[in-house]
C-alpha cells in the first residue's frame, strides 16, 4: 500500500518581511495590508503554539535586535543599508546584506531551528529562496502584489514595475514549495502569468480582526472623531498614491456637487492615510486636487490611525470607498464591512472576493468619476438600500476571521512537511 503522509507538528516558522516592518503603522510609507496580514497571522499562529520569528530590515539605530510582539512572536531587526526608510527601488541593492544577517541569526542556534520559511513580497522571496537552500527547509511564499498584474492595470502617472522585479518574482515562483494566493483569482494569475505549477498554488483568504472591527453606534463614533451627526460621510482609507486612486473619490464628489449643489452642506469626504510610493513626490496632492476641484470645504484629510481609531472612522462613515486600480485582496474593504459599513469598490483583483456585489457593497467597473458619482449617489439617495447593505456587510465579513486564516496556513505548512517525508513529531499533550 502507498505510504500515507503524516502531518508534522510545526514548531517554529521564519517569516521574511524585508521591505516593511510589522511594527510600522499601516498607512504610512510602504506599510499597508501586508503588515496587517503578517502581524495578525503570526499572532494567531502563536495561539496555535507555533513560534514565529519575523525578519525585517532595521530602519533606526536605536531599535533593539529583537522585539517580542506578543508571546510566541519575535521581530528580528537585520542591519542592511542605512538606518532609514529606503525606496523599494533601492532595496535590491541591500539583498546580500539582509540575507547575510538572516543566515547569521540562524547560525547562532542549533541546526533545525526553523521548520519552514514563509516570505512575503518578492524581495523577501529572494531572501527566502537562499535561506531555503542553506537551511534545507521548505519555502512558502505570498506575493501580495505582482509586477505583471500591476503593469496591466497601471494608474495614470504610475510607473511600470521594472524587469528586475518580474524576473525576481519568476525565480521565487520556480523554487517555492507552496505559493499562497489571497484569492482564487490571484491563484489563476500565478498560473497564467508566471507559469506556476497548479499543484503548488493554494488559496488562503486573509482575515479581519473581528474583536476590533465590529459594529457599534455611528453617532458615538462621529462624536469621538468630531464629525457632524447629519453628514453624508464617504470614507477613503489607505496610502495616498496613484495605485489606490483616492483622486477618483474626490473627482466623483465634485461631480455629485455639480449635479446637486444642495449636497454641499451635508457631504463630507474623509481620507485617512499618508503618502506612499509615487505619492511621496507630491505629498500635498489631495489638498491641491480638492482646491482645484473647488471642494476643499467638504474634504477632510486625517493621518493614518491605529486600529481602534480606524474602526471608529469606518463606523462613522455611510460608505467606504475603495477605488484602487488593483488589490490582491483589499483588507480595508473587509475591515469596513466588519464594522457594519458597506463598501463601494473597484471591480478588480481581490476586491471581487472581499466585497459581495449587491449584498455587502457595490462593485464599480472602471475609474470614470461619472460612473463613481452615479454609484455613490445611491448611498445618499437610498438609505433603506444602504442599511440593507450594512447588514449584509457585517454578515459577509464575519466569515473572514484571522484564526481561520492561521489554521489554513498551518494546514499548508504541515502538509508540505508531510509530503517531503519529514519524520512526524507528536504535538505536546
Amino acid at each position: 500500500m502507498p505510504r500515507v503522509p503524516v502531518a508534522r507538528r510545526i514548531n517554529r516558522v521564519a517569516t521574511i518581511s524585508m521591505h516593511t516592518s510589522p511594527l510600522d503603522q499601516p498607512g504610512t510609507g510602504d506599510a499597508g495590508g501586508m503588515n496587517v496580514y503578517i502581524v495578525e497571522a503570526a499572532k494567531r499562529l502563536a495561539d496555535l503554539n507555533v513560534e514565529v520569528e519575523i525578519f525585517t530590515r532595521q530602519t533606526a539605530r536605536d531599535l533593539p535586535p529583537a522585539v517580542e510582539l506578543v508571546p510566541g512572536v519575535t521581530v528580528r531587526h537585520v542591519t542592511a543599508g542605512p538606518y532609514e526608510e529606503l525606496d523599494k527601488g533601492d532595496l535590491p541593492g541591500q539583498l546580500c546584506a539582509f540575507v547575510s544577517g538572516v543566515l547569521r541569526t540562524e547560525a547562532m542556534y542549533d541546526p533545525g531551528r526553523y521548520d519552514l520559511i514563509h516570505s512575503h513580497y518578492w524581495l523577501s522571496g529572494q531572501v527566502g529562496r537562499l535561506a531555503k537552500e542553506r537551511w534545507g527547509v521548505p519555502l512558502v511564499h505570498t506575493m501580495h502584489t505582482m509586477a505583471k498584474v500591476k503593469n496591466l492595470l497601471l494608474a495614470e502617472g504610475d510607473k511600470p514595475e521594472p524587469v528586475a522585479r518580474v524576473l525576481g518574482e519568476a525565480q521565487v515562483v520556480e523554487v517555492a514549495d507552496r505559493l499562497v494566493a489571497n484569492t482564487a483569482a490571484e491563484g489563476r494569475e500565478l498560473i497564467d502569468l508566471y507559469a506556476a505549477p497548479r499543484e503548488r498554488v493554494v488559496v488562503v483568504n486573509p482575515g479581519v480582526n473581528l474583536q476590533v472591527f465590529r459594529p457599534a453606534a455611528k453617532d458615538a463614533a462621529r462624536r469621538r472623531l468630531g464629525l457632524p451627526q447629519d453628514a453624508h460621510i464617504m470614507l477613503f482609507v489607505g496610502r495616498i498614491q496613484p495605485l489606490k486612486a483616492p483622486d477618483v473619490l474626490l473627482r466623483a464628489a465634485a461631480r455629485m456637487l455639480a449635479e446637486d449643489p444642495s449636497l454641499r452642506s451635508r457631504l463630507l469626504v474623509a481620507c485617512v492615510g499618508g503618502p506612499s510610493g509615487n505619492g511621496l513626490a507630491r505629498p500635498s496632492y489631495l489638498t491641491e486636487l480638492a482646491a482645484e476641484l473647488g471642494i476643499s470645504d467638504v474634504v477632510r484629510l486625517a493621518p493614518p490611525a491605529p486600529q481602534a481609531e480606524l474602526a471608529d472612522w469606518y463606523r462613522a462613515a455611510d460608505v467606504t470607498v475603495v477605488p484602487s486600480h488593483n488589490e490582491s485582496f483589499g483588507l480595508v474593504a473587509l475591515e469596513s464591512q466588519a464594522c457594519g459599513t458597506p463598501v463601494a469598490a473597484a471591480a478588480v483583483g481581490g476586491l471581487r472576493t472581499a466585497v459581495r456585489d449587491g449584498v455587502s457593497g457595490l462593485l464599480v467597473d472602471g475609474h470614470d468619476p461619472l460612473a463613481w458619482a452615479r454609484a455613490l449617489r445611491a448611498f445618499v439617495e437610498r438609505p433603506q438600500w444602504r442599511e440593507a447593505l450594512a447588514v449584509g456587510a457585517g454578515e459577509h465579513a464575519a466569515a473572514f476571521g484571522w484564526s481561520a486564516t492561521a489554521a489554513r496556513l498551518l494546514d499548508v505548512y504541515s502538509g508540505i512537511l508531510a509530503r517531503l517525508g519529514r519524520t512526524p513529531v507528536a504535538a505536546p499533550i
